[in-house]
């Protein structure tokens, strides 16, 4: 009997999209998280010609601590810096290193998932183990045990692929902390997978196992990745300003969490200036909540157990 190849027309895969996206956009929480999410990235995009490059202490126009006015929308900080000027760069920096430090958590977890789930045996058995041990200590107590390390061996001079050392222990840290949750979505998609029709006409048509895996099983686990990815956004979020709250972060080239370390140390608490706190605090939240609430709607766009049955 011959294997017929489905050729899909570009009409029903628009058709299709056009349906996931009224099924995704259907949920109040996707249509919030999305807005929130384009707010930010806009934010972060606007030019130095209209917010101006970085201040510094050298650079501070304004009064100390100053409460928001027409010249500093979101006042200024303990120097005189205008605080709208540092959470644009600062959001810059917060949304790279989140999304840069998801991009190295999905491609380990989605590896070693797949790699374990596929071959199962003595290579699942161990490589869950190890995925045990990331799973069950918490990724912000990996990287703050980590992190200083590496700044010691790395120092906080010069730059790394762009970014300076402090900055890039921080992205790698937290992608090499928080891939064990997806991994295990991963391994369990694949042992389903593995079992399929298709991956069996696949091994009799001579596929070798890589070409199996990535052209035959990881398409598939897309809607599960990009559910999740969402959430290790959030998450690595999350880790980054609780790094540079303490201190981890570096100062000439300030993210939210370290906007928020700036302040704590500056008294903005007791002196009243809730604008110096409050600005990078509520960029934070708001960023985070928007990535939880887009990978909530995708979990629930694409899995089938939350379908509501006439």
């Amino acid at each position: 009997m011959s294997e017929r190849t489905v050729q899909y027309s570009p009409r029903t895969r628009a058709r299709a999209i056009m349906g996931f996206l009224r099924k995704f956009l259907g949920y109040g929480g996707a249509q919030l998280g999305l807005l929130c999410l384009v707010f930010f990235l806009g934010l972060a995009a606007v030019p130095n010609a209209v917010v101006g490059p970085l201040e510094t202490a050298g650079t501070a126009s304004g009064d100390f601590l100053a409460p928001p006015q027409s010249q500093h929308l979101l006042g200024t900080d303990e120097v005189g810096r205008d605080v709208l000027n540092l959470v644009v760069h600062g959001a810059r920096i917060s949304l790279t290193i989140a999304l840069l430090a998801t991009v190295i958590s999905l491609v380990v977890g989605t590896t070693i998932g797949m790699t374990a789930g596929y071959y199962g045996g003595r290579v699942d058995v161990w490589l869950m183990r190890l995925t045990d041990f990331f799973f069950v200590m918490p990724s912000f107590v990996l990287a703050l045990v980590i992190t200083p390390v590496f700044l010691q061996v790395m120092g906080r001079g010069g730059e790394i692929l762009g970014f300076r050392p402090s900055l890039f222990v921080i992205i790698v840290v937290i992608g090499m902390t928080s891939w064990a949750f997806g991994t295990r979505i991963v391994r369990s998609q694949t042992l389903s997978l593995k079992e399929r029709t298709f991956v069996d006409r696949a091994r009799v048509a001579g596929s070798s196992n890589f070409s199996i895996m990535i052209r035959h099983i990881l398409p598939n686990l897309v809607p599960q990745i990009a559910a999740n990815g969402a959430l290790v956004v959030a998450g690595a979020i999350y880790v980054e300003t609780s790094l540079s709250f303490l201190g981890l972060g570096d100062p000439l080239q300030p993210s939210w969490g370290t906007l928020l370390s700036l302040a704590q140390r500056a008294g903005a608490a007791s002196a009243g200036a809730w604008w110096y706190l409050g600005a990078p605090g509520l960029c934070v939240i708001a960023v985070s909540l928007s990535f939880v609430l887009i990978g909530n709607a995708l979990d629930d766009t694409f899995n089938p157990r939350h379908r509501v049955i006439p």
